[in-house]
């Protein structure tokens, strides 16, 4: 009556050595393919900037080896003690997003300190412009410049 149990490490074994359906692996290679094509078609048009390029190439051809060579998610996937090779594409997928995340929230605070130099920057060009309206146009103000 008592069926004899799995062990944990066989159940991670048959987990991790669960052959990917054809149709799964074709399927997963079209789609990178075509982001591949996007993405060159992206830079083409100028729509995306060439320093972002390496990036989005090298993911997409991850994306490409990972559909062709799955022998080499599941070496990952027993390398980083993960259960199934799908657990490991979405923690490396996670991982991805956070140093992405990361990448612009840096690239903001950046701007944003740019935006905020420039707003003070054109407050004091305004109010220099409203003097020289006021002292009669740009020949008197560059008297009464002189005179500061």
């Amino acid at each position: 009556m008592n069926p004899s149990p799995l062990d944990l490490d066989t159940l991670r074994r048959l987990a991790i050595e669960q052959p990917a359906a054809g149709v799964t692996r074709l399927l997963a290679l079209a789609v990178s393919a075509t982001f591949l094509l996007a993405v060159l078609d992206l830079v083409r048009r100028g729509r995306l900037k060439e320093e972002y390029t390496p990036i989005w190439v090298v993911v997409a051809t991850g994306l490409m080896v990972s559909a062709v060579w799955f022998d080499g998610v599941r070496l990952i996937t027993r390398a980083v003690g993960a259960w199934t090779p799908s657990s490991t594409l979405f923690f490396l997928g996670l991982m991805f997003l956070l140093v992405l995340c990361l990448n612009y929230a840096v690239r903001l605070s950046g701007i944003s300190g740019r935006v905020t130099v420039l707003t003070q920057e054109v407050s004091l060009l305004r109010e220099e412009l409203g003097r020289l309206r006021e002292n009669g146009g740009p020949g008197d103000a560059a008297a009464g410049l002189e005179r500061t």
